[in-house]
């Protein structure tokens, strides 16, 4: 070994280069001998490897640094480009609340912020569901008002004073740069920090999300995505590093989604079913058991303290999966632990019997409790979302919704776009390179992708899903496109030429040896065909043109939904006139003002249960059912008083207090939204409550259709809400071109044109007739009572027997009468 060492070190001066890579591979020779450490020119080789080294490190570090920066920069953009692609509505309108459920939320922040939170979760609201009221402590998810009220003290702590309003029709805005955020870090843990990227431009602007979180659209689901997508990204970092800070903080925020959203029990099922197909797919480790059971019990614990929540976590049975896991991961984990101390046999059986067993015992346990009534069973909500049908037979209420009904394929390119193209090829990459956190994704994929299909509204939870896939599969695509492979081929030939040359010089030696042996076949080399190569660059170019073109389509598409289809409040409308002028058409708040100005403080208002909040919101007055839908027999009622004729109805309104009613009617202007196209919806509602009293067939005509015209149904055409719609309409000549009467929106001459009321009266329209008021006549006046004095005067002058006092219908004048006993004389008689 030391002359093979001695002549390996005495060879190194021969060649600079060799040297180099002799030392580098031989440390022997460095420890052996020092005085070798200069080259024969003297120079230090150890102070040039060291300036090489720190060149090296310094360019890694300003290329890091350059990294870092444009990945801050991008993101930045990312976030600027969500918040503000979100305010076309308020540059085109103005800072106003839109829609209906946004209404009570912003109500209720507002309560909070001048009452305080302990008042908050006891404020009883009287001016909901009269008679009966609402606790709305208990019957809220108060994470949105929190937040609100939250930035509202911050703001007004350090004397910027933002009006609540204010911070309510820009919350969701703000959250989803915070969601793009969020979306990035998940991505980066799933794949790298490119895709992580081109995930948070995408659900910056992508239609499905911006739907539910532009300016103004103050509801839950502004900031349940970015806590959904937050919690997923903390239980991947707890499933990496198995550490109980990360299982804590994936708690802490699944405690946020559950004060927030009542969708937070997709999390509660998706993290468990991540669990066990890990535990199928053989890729149990105590990594998994560590975050997975801190999450699950500092996350119930938490949950549990939502008032609106409860012990629901432990008592229903959309939670029941969660714990059975728990339970099969400890018996999982207990039984890896045995394993070290049995035998593979014995270990074997009792791993069959104590899985199985631990299965069977908790899946008959929620059965039993189940059954005995420990535990609730499962929801129409969530029957509606493995029957289509479910809801529409036994929860009609539900399917009235326009959200919750199924998606179409035109709503899935509207709302992705070309994500939803290239989503699946992102989905292949995944499946392709499998891990224990790109399970997860795929799990929440598939799950995701079912679910949209079968509600409009969880379009918003396949969103967050897509925008990743698809950015995997992009980033995937330009990685692999964008690639410079010259240097890589100049380097190979180099190395080919040097081995042509050392093959001759060995076969020349050889050959001066062995003059007789026959040589080697020299390999001929080929030039690459340069058509090929050209073929190749043009490709890359082709494609990398294309991916560059459907962005940039995609970006337009996105800011084209979110100007024309999401940016326009429902309160209030706008059309267009042929040169492009616009109309606004504000029917809807100059109703509710002048309910708020011209109607008592305590008038209790009808109208159906969409605009419920809205009335409470802005006009401030009583309503009967609202959106919070927890009462069907109260809505029931309500359809039932609609549906009926107006003097049934009368005789509702009168059981219920009822001052005025109000109207959506869109004949006029073409609005489809209005109460008569609801209307099917209140006879179903009314229908399954009052089966006897209310049939939807005597709705429709012989042939089985539903027509406002002459043809139409007479239970129709005399029913409360036909004849509040249509009063005075048969009057209205819209154009030359129709006839009095003519209904726009259904395209159809009214059939009752002669409507009169007895029980009410008309007492306000809107210029557009969009919103029609009408006040609830007192009942009609009887005859005076005959005052008591009166009548012991009468009684003074008239003499009446106790006999034909007795008789009802009169008597018969100077009838012989036979009379037993002595006579009573008047106090006259007496005085004579």
């Amino acid at each position: 070994m030391a002359a093979n060492s001695d002549q390996l070190q005495y060879d190194v001066p021969s060649t600079n280069n060799s040297s180099l890579e002799l030392q580098q591979l031989s440390p022997l020779s460095k420890t052996n001998n020092s005085d070798h450490e200069h080259n024969l020119d003297g120079r230090d080789i150890t102070a040039e490897m060291d300036q090489g080294d720190e060149k090296k490190a310094g360019a890694v570090a300003n290329s890091g640094a350059v990294k870092g920066l444009l990945a801050f920069a991008i993101l930045f953009l990312a976030c600027l480009a969500g918040f503000s692609s979100r305010l076309f509505a308020v540059i085109r309108f103005e800072s106003i609340i839109h829609e209906f459920d946004p209404w009570f939320n912003y109500r209720a922040t507002h309560h909070l912020v001048s009452n305080g939170f302990y008042n908050f979760l006891n404020w009883f609201d009287e001016r909901a569901w009269y008679p009966l009221g609402r606790i709305v402590g208990g019957t809220v998810y108060p994470g949105l008002m929190v937040t609100s009220g939250a930035i509202h003290f911050i703001l007004k702590s350090v004397n910027l004073e933002v009006h609540i309003r204010d911070i309510c029709v820009f919350l969701a805005p703000l959250f989803s740069g915070l969601t793009a955020l969020a979306a990035y870090g998940l991505t980066t843990e799933l794949w790298n920090p490119s895709a992580g990227l081109l995930a948070a431009c995408f659900i910056a602007i992508v239609p499905g999300y911006i739907s539910r979180s532009v300016a103004g659209s103050y509801d839950n689901e502004g900031i349940a995505i970015f806590a959904l997508l937050f919690t997923y990204f903390l239980w991947l970092k707890a499933v990496k590093s198995g550490g109980v800070m990360w299982a804590a903080a994936t708690a802490l925020s699944y405690f946020y989604m559950v004060s927030a959203w009542g969708g937070y029990v997709f999390i509660i099922n998706l993290i468990p079913l991540h669990v066990c197909v890990l535990l199928l797919m053989g890729r149990f480790s105590y990594r998994i058991y560590t975050s997975f059971s801190v999450f699950y019990i500092l996350g119930t614990i938490l949950a549990m303290q939502v008032p609106f929540v409860g012990f629901q976590p432990v008592r229903t049975s959309e939670h029941m999966a969660a714990a059975g896991t728990f339970v099969l991961l400890q018996a999982f984990a207990f039984l890896k632990y045995v394993q070290n101390y049995l035998t593979k046999q014995e270990f074997r059986s009792l791993f069959f019997f104590g899985v199985t067993g631990t299965a069977g015992i908790t899946f008959l346990g929620v059965v039993f409790l189940t059954y005995m009534g420990y535990v609730a069973p499962w929801s129409g909500r969530f029957y509606s979302l493995y029957d289509t049908g479910y809801a529409k037979i036994h929860i009609p209420i539900i399917a009235s919704v326009s959200e919750h009904q199924p998606t179409t394929w035109v709503s899935f390119f509207f709302d992705l776009h070309i994500l939803s193209c290239t989503f699946p090829a992102g989905l292949w990459f995944v499946i392709k390179d499998i891990n224990d956190e790109r399970v997860f994704i795929i799990l929440y994929a598939l799950s995701a992708v079912y679910f949209a299909g079968v509600m409009v509204r969880l379009m918003l939870t396949l969103t967050p899903v897509v925008c990743v896939l698809a950015a995997i599969a992009i980033s995937k695509t330009l990685d692999e496109f964008l690639v410079d492979d010259a240097p890589n081929k100049k380097k190979a030939d180099g190395e080919d030429s040097d081995d042509y040359e050392e093959d001759d010089e060995e076969r020349e030696k050889k050959s001066k040896k062995l003059y007789d042996k026959a040589g080697k076949i020299r390999k001929i080399k080929t030039e690459p065909d340069k058509d090929k190569e050209n073929l190749g660059s043009n490709l890359k170019g082709f494609v990398i043109m294309a991916m560059v073109m459907l962005l940039m389509m995609f970006a337009v598409h996105c800011t084209w939904v979110t100007s024309n289809a999401y940016s326009s409040p429902s309160i209030v409308l706008a059309t267009y006139n042929h040169d492009g002028s616009r109309n606004i058409l504000d029917d809807f708040r100059e109703a509710y003002y002048w309910l708020r100005q011209n109607t008592g403080e305590h008038a209790r208002v009808m109208s159906w249960w969409d605009y419920g909040y809205q009335i409470a919101g802005m006009a401030n007055r009583t309503t009967l059912v609202d959106n919070n839908t927890w009462n069907n027999s109260h809505i029931a009622l309500v359809g039932k008083a609609m549906s009926s004729n107006e003097t049934e109805a009368y005789k509702i309104m009168r059981e219920l207090d009822v001052d005025y009613v109000l109207v959506i009617f869109g004949g006029v202007i073409g609005y489809s939204g209005d109460d008569i196209n609801k209307f099917l919806w209140m006879v179903r509602i009314a229908e399954g409550e009052h089966p006897k009293d209310i049939r939807e067939s005597d709705y429709f005509t012989a042939n089985g259709e539903f027509r406002v015209d002459r043809a139409g149904s007479p239970t129709l055409l005399n029913c409360l809400m036909y004849k509040m719609c249509y009063y005075r309409f048969g009057e209205m000549q819209l154009d030359f071109r129709t006839p009095p009467g003519y209904d726009r929106t259904r395209s159809a001459e009214i059939g009752n044109k002669d409507i009169e009321f007895q029980h009410l009266e008309e007492a306000y329209t809107s210029e557009h007739w969009l919103v029609r008021i009408y006040r609830v006549k007192d009942l009609d006046n009887r005859v005076a009572a005959v005052p008591k004095e009166n009548k012991k005067e009468s009684t003074k002058k008239k003499f009446v027997s106790k006999k034909t006092s007795r008789r009802k219908r009169g008597f018969i004048k100077k009838k012989p009468v036979v009379k037993k006993g002595k006579r009573t004389r008047t106090k006259k008689q007496r005085s004579k």
